[in-house]
């Protein structure tokens, strides 16, 4: 009998130790994987459906034993919706915390300066890690910039964010406006800059550009800007070709070569610093500019000055063959 309680105490032993290592394998010890690996945890998802995804992905060895030692040894707590990265090697109960308490992988969406909302809306759709549907934003309602966001956030999240950015930099930049600008009103700074940003690339020249359209506007001038011809044809995008007369011609809110003053909206999504150029123009008389074929402009104070640029630059095309 004594043998018999020895051998039955060995055993239990025995199976205790095993389990012991069974758990340590599973939830304490380092995990299968030998590299990070990506997890992504979608809105709704339970610990149930994280687990089957983790071990798809090679972090863990069992969806059932990381379930079971997860609501055994682990904490009741839920697990947050994103885009984790699990470290290579990473125990169970390390896997389990960075569900819970982790921070989700951050993802940038970048909108450049003077991209129209055609192409807001584009970007936006063509990114997979977004869901949802938008429509196309007004234009000039998005402040161009880097944005960050979580792996599965609606896409009308992120525009929210990007037209809100909008707001308060109009507004902090109506709130600085100088007597000079000859915008009236906030939209009318956005419409007026958003034709400075399609005209220079150069961010030094905004606030010359701008005091160009504002002298052009001060005087009853046409203000002649192409990137107004074009708006109406292709939203903002690329026109690809030359502009016909015909299109010049055109009568039909945008375009500034047939009529004067600002166009009926803007047309494309103008910078912070745009913004601010057209609320604090460079104190100039400038009526015209040309490009000076070094990829910026030369400004020009009379007709005849600018015929003159504009012969220059010829010569500069033909040299180049250009012409």
């Amino acid at each position: 009998m004594i043998r018999r309680a020895i051998a039955l105490v060995l055993i239990l032993a025995l199976i205790g130790g095993g389990a012991a290592a069974w758990i340590s394998r599973d939830w304490w010890s380092d995990g299968p994987s030998n590299e990070e690996v990506s997890v992504v945890v979608a809105k709704g998802d339970t610990l149930a459906s994280a687990a089957r995804a983790l071990e798809k992905a090679g972090a863990i060895r069992s969806t059932t034993n990381f379930l079971r030692f997860a609501r055994r040894f682990g904490p009741d707590a839920p697990i947050r919706a994103g885009e984790f990265t699990i470290p290579a090697r990473a125990s169970g109960r390390a896997i389990l915390d960075i569900l819970q308490n982790g921070k989700p992988v951050q993802h940038l969406v970048t909108i450049p300066e003077g991209m129209p909302s055609i192409l807001v809306y584009e970007r936006l759709m063509a990114e997979p890690q977004l869901t949802g549907q938008i429509d196309v934003p007004a234009e000039g309602s998005v402040l161009p910039d880097s944005y960050s966001f979580e792996a599965g956030e609606p896409r009308a999240a992120v525009l929210a964010r990007m037209q809100a950015a909008m707001r308060t930099a109009l507004d902090e930049a109506w709130a600085a406006r100088k007597p000079t600008s000859v915008a009236r009103t906030p939209r009318e700074a956005v419409i007026l800059a958003s034709i400075v940003e399609k005209e220079t690339a150069i961010a030094s020249e905004r606030p010359m550009v701008a005091s160009v359209y504002s002298n052009r506007v001060r005087e009853g001038m046409k203000l002649q800007a192409d990137p107004t011809v074009i708006y109406p044809i292709t939203k903002g995008k690329p026109l690809g070709r030359r502009i016909k007369r015909s299109e010049l011609n055109a009568v039909n809110g945008y375009n500034t070569y047939a009529s004067a003053g600002l166009p009926a909206g803007p047309i494309a999504n103008p910078s912070r610093a745009a913004i601010e150029a057209v609320l604090d123009p460079a104190k100039s008389t400038a009526l015209y500019f040309v490009a000076d074929g070094k990829g910026g402009h030369v400004f020009a104070n009379t007709l005849a000055e600018h015929n003159a640029n504009v012969q220059r630059f010829y010569a500069i095309r033909r040299a180049r063959g250009e012409m």
